[in-house]
């Protein structure tokens, strides 16, 4: 079912107004995360490793020259490819906690205790 000229109209301020709002969950609704950005620059850059590859390989019997370029794009793919797949590693990564140590030993005070009280039950 098609919508209207009106609704399509509606649909498209919605859109800008949610994009103008709150950008960050606006571009993940439209599915370009910068996770998966990153992915896809990542895989092309193991696709232009394969055409150096094949680019250095065919040098050797053609010229020295094509050889030289292979390398080069081999390199420029490398380097691509570990930079795309830090930030895809840094995107991912789960926030630090907030915690203080102190409530976190509190914590673990309490779970022994806990595990005390369980131990003595159990005799």
């Amino acid at each position: 079912m098609a919508l209207s000229e009106e609704e399509q109209r509606l649909l498209t301020q919605l859109e800008e107004a949610l994009a103008a709002e709150d950008p960050k969950l606006a571009s993940t609704l439209r599915g370009t995360t910068t996770r998966r950005l990153h992915r896809r620059r990542a895989a092309l850059a193991g696709v232009g490793f394969l055409a150096g590859i094949a680019c250095l390989i065919g040098g050797m019997q053609v010229s020295p020259a094509l050889s030289i370029v292979g390398f080069v794009i081999m390199l420029a793919a490398t380097v691509v490819a570990i930079t795309s797949w830090r930030h895809v590693g840094e995107v991912a990564a789960p926030r630090p906690s907030t915690r203080s140590p102190q409530s976190e030993k509190a914590f673990m005070d309490k779970m022994e205790e806990r595990w005390r009280r369980r131990q003595d039950e159990g005799q």
